[in-house]
């Protein structure tokens, strides 16, 4: 499969491509990465 764009990457590891960005949006995975990442986020979107 190809890889879609854009890709995300946080603090430098390969998160996905903007089709898995989007359903861990939507899961609520990609805010618990961000937290555990200790990067910041607006919860409203």
């Amino acid at each position: 499969s190809w890889p879609t764009i854009p890709q995300l990457y946080i603090k430098g590891e390969f998160v996905g491509g903007c089709d898995i960005v989007t359903e861990m949006y939507q899961s609520g995975e990609l805010q618990s990465l961000l937290t555990e990442k200790g990067i910041s986020h607006n919860e409203a979107a």
